[in-house]
């Protein structure tokens, strides 16, 4: 028992440290790394979805290549 309440403890001391460290050692604000992380992300649906529907172009223009008679 003692071993698991060691390990809890030092869990939760590592925690409460790597958290401290990590706000001292930030070198943007939250509000700044907020719109940052809300700029790529916006930028990454942009560029999904235009990948998609560009594929979706190819993919309407090869169904009408495979759609026409056979000659």
């Amino acid at each position: 028992m003692k071993k698991i309440a060691s390990f809890i403890f030092g869990a939760g001391l590592g925690g409460v440290l790597a958290a401290s460290l990590a706000l001292l050692l930030t070198p943007i604000s939250g509000k700044a790394l907020r719109n940052e992380i809300k700029g790529y992300y916006e930028n990454t649906v942009n560029e999904v979805r235009n990948a998609g529907m560009q594929r979706r172009q190819e993919m309407e223009i090869e169904l009408t290549r495979l759609r026409e008679p056979k000659a």
